[in-house]
Formats: structure tokens, C-alpha cells, sequence
């Protein structure tokens, strides 16, 4: 530490180097954390990012460190670490790992489609990479019991087991595109039954609102009620693929040259949604600025009426992540 010196004046590493209130700049920011090259980064190194990150937060950066390097070591600790906690992540549940680990599932679900014991194996392989995804990502101001994340898991795997076996044998007679639709409806199914599970609590209790300063106020559902409308957008963008992909595919198998290399349609497909991942992964997240915002009028009247008793007319709107 003796060797340490005084940041830059005026530079602060938990800023956005992007204009948060904007798509563009929300784009960049998730473009920058969720790129999926930090999950080749080898632990030591992650390490010393966090160690850089830390003592930059407390004014000191180690002598002839750039701010490109600042911001870097930022990146690889936004990919790796929680934000609330502070501790390392499991690599499967890092955002960083949606590319390649999303790529891999949807691919596999994509092209093993036909037969009911794939449609299970790679449904029930899905959800276990969700619940790890959940588990990882956790909020810790809204913890989650392992009791409540294995009664989600379970719920939402046989929500899409039942849906996805279902859709198969319905689907036997029906167009050969409608069958390649059965991994989208599935994962569509748990989803509407996954996210109300993994959110209870907030269900619950609410969601916790501040002021413009990010002092509490108080925990709202009506925010938590917003929060999950425009939350939902997210998914429904990221699953787009599932929908586009079949398309793709049953065009290009009609082709001559595609029945000959039989083979490689499963690598194919991986590739595709691997293309498709490497944009939407950032968009979805994206969508929607994190930090939310409601008129002060559209509380609940409780809350409402005692936010006025405090501070009276000082606080037009109220602020709350619209979470995960």
C-alpha cells in the first residue's frame, strides 16, 4: 500500500462510461460486461482486477496505471464478481457465460426435437442451467432460500417437461416447422411460472424505492408490479431466436447441398444461436434502463402519505431496480 498513489481527480470507476438513460449507451455497457471472452480469463487475474477495483474505490491506484487498465480490470470485475456481494460467481452463472452456455443449450434443443426422450433430457438440462443462472444472481437486499430456488426449479422443469412432451405428440401430424416451435413454447411455459418463483419475496414485501439521492423510502409493489412488465420484455427478446431459428433451418434443409451434410446441422445450429446470443444477451438486458423510475402519485396511498409526511413536495418521483 506504501507504493500506492492518489487516483486521477475526478475519476470515479463505478461510473457508466455509457449514457444510461439511453438504449445505445445501456447497448455499449452490457455489450462491455457480458462478453463472453472474459470467461477465458484466468482466476489469478480476476482476482487482481478486484483488488484494483477496491483500492481504486478508495482513492489509490497502484503508480503508472492508465485508465484504460481501470476501466478494464472494471469490466473483467463486473463480469466475475456480484454487485451486491462482492464475491466471485460460479463461471456457469456469470453473464458472461450466456453466450456460450445459451448457445450450446439452445442449439441442442433446436436441432433434438423429435424424439420425446431428447425433448426431456435437454429441457431438464435447460432449467438446470437457468436455476444455477438465478442461484448466481441472486439479490441479496431480496434473498432467496435454497428451499425457494429447488420449489422454482422443480415447478418450472415440470411446467416445461409437461409442455414440451405435450406439444410433441400433438405436434406428430402437424407441419414439420410447428414440432421445431415445441423448445420455444417450453421454455416459455417455465419462464412464466419461473420468474413469479424466484420472486416471491419481492411479491411479497415489495420492492425497496429511493429518492433521487438513493436514500430508502420505503418498499413498494407497485413498482415491483412495473418492474416486472418491463422486465418481462427482456426474455421475450432474449427467446426471439427460438422462434427465428426454426425458420432458418427449415428453409436451408431443403436444399441439396444441406441434405448432404446431415452431420453438421447440429454444429450449425449451435453457430446460429451462438450469433444470434451475442447481440441479444446485451439487448434484453438493455431494453429497459436498471434503475426505474414512478411519479410519486402512483404509489400505493400508504407509502404515498408517509414519503409526504417526511419530506413533503422534495420528492416528485421515486427510483427502484427493476431487477435481473
Amino acid at each position: 500500500h506504501a507504493e500506492m498513489a492518489t487516483i486521477t481527480p475526478g475519476f470515479n470507476i463505478d461510473a457508466p462510461r455509457w449514457d444510461q438513460s439511453t438504449f445505445e449507451g445501456r447497448l455499449k455497457h452490457f455489450l462491455n460486461i457480458t462478453d463472453p471472452r472474459t470467461v477465458l480469463v484466468p482466476e489469478e487475474e480476476l482476482d487482481r482486477a478486484k483488488a484494483l477495483v477496491e483500492g481504486c474505490r478508495a482513492g489509490l491506484v497502484p503508480p503508472g496505471s492508465s485508465q484504460e487498465q481501470l476501466l478494464y480490470a472494471k469490466k473483467l470485475y463486473d463480469s466475475a464478481f456480484h454487485p451486491d456481494s462482492g464475491e466471485k460467481m460460479n463461471l456457469i452463472g456469470r453473464m458472461s457465460f450466456q453466450v456460450p452456455g445459451g448457445m450450446a443449450l439452445t442449439g441442442c434443443m433446436l436441432q433434438f426435437y423429435r424424439t420425446v426422450p431428447a425433448v426431456v433430457f435437454w429441457q431438464w438440462v435447460n432449467q438446470s442451467f437457468n436455476a444455477i443462472v438465478n442461484y448466481t444472481n441472486r439479490n441479496a437486499a431480496s434473498p432467496i432460500s435454497l428451499r425457494q430456488i429447488g420449489v422454482a426449479y422443480v415447478t418450472a422443469t415440470g411446467t416445461a417437461l409437461a409442455t414440451a412432451v405435450g406439444l410433441n405428440l400433438y405436434t406428430k401430424r402437424a407441419p414439420p416447422l410447428l414440432a421445431r416451435w415445441v423448445p420455444f413454447a417450453a421454455v416459455a411455459a417455465a419462464n412464466c411460472v419461473n420468474i413469479p418463483m424466484m420472486r416471491q419475496q419481492e411479491i411479497i414485501n415489495g420492492v425497496t424505492v429511493t429518492d433521487g439521492d438513493n436514500n430508502e423510502l420505503g418498499c413498494s409493489r407497485v413498482s415491483l408490479g412495473m418492474g416486472v412488465q418491463v422486465g418481462a420484455w427482456g426474455p421475450d427478446l432474449f427467446f426471439l431466436h427460438l422462434v427465428i431459428l426454426p425458420i432458418i433451418m427449415e428453409r436451408l434443409e431443403k436444399f441439396p447441398f444441406m441434405q448432404r451434410i446431415r452431420v453438421l446441422h447440429g454444429p450449425l445450429q449451435v453457430l446460429l444461436c451462438g450469433g444470434f446470443l451475442l447481440f441479444m444477451v446485451p439487448a434484453a438486458c438493455a431494453l429497459f434502463p436498471q434503475r426505474c423510475s414512478l411519479a410519486l402519485a402512483d404509489l400505493e396511498p400508504e407509502l404515498r402519505d408517509s414519503i409526504v409526511a417526511k419530506h413533503g413536495d422534495k420528492v416528485p418521483y421515486v427510483y427502484f431496480n427493476k431487477g435481473l
